[in-house]
């Protein structure tokens, strides 16, 4: 390929993945729960990271690179779900939550009925198993 034309790939992947970047950020500071800001704070972000990695694989071209670049975005699109979810969980058990926003809150009816099924001495931060 030409260098410009992979310098053009490589100035638009980097743009890209900083727009996605600084909407992630944008969606931090402006939606109104946790639940939003969890959803604004990872879903561009993964591409934004995507992009960065491959504007670093347009720009070294390195074969033995790739499989580091790859790692690292699997790695990143492995975890980046599961610590949202747990985030979005404690929220939830925390009621960091606004429900007024919430259009179903598929949660709520088995929420009620595992407390429901604790003893009414039993302190609700002590876990089932404690003593």
């Amino acid at each position: 390929m030409n260098e410009t034309v992979i310098d053009a790939l490589t100035a638009v992947f980097l743009i890209g993945g900083a727009l996605m970047s600084v909407a992630a950020g944008v969606g931090l500071l402006r939606f109104p729960d946790l639940l939003t800001r969890m959803h604004a704070a990872t879903k561009p972000q993964v591409l934004g990271l995507l992009l960065f990695l491959l504007a670093m694989a347009l720009q070294l071209r390195s074969w033995v690179l790739l499989p580091v670049l790859l790692v690292c975005w699997i790695f990143m699109l492995l975890t980046v779900p599961v610590s949202a979810h747990m985030v979005g969980r404690a929220g939830y058990r925390t009621k960091h939550m606004r429900r007024d926003l919430l259009s179903m809150d598929e949660l709520d009816e088995i929420v009620e009925k595992a407390a429901s099924k604790r003893a009414p001495g039993r302190n609700p931060t002590e876990r089932p198993d404690e003593t």
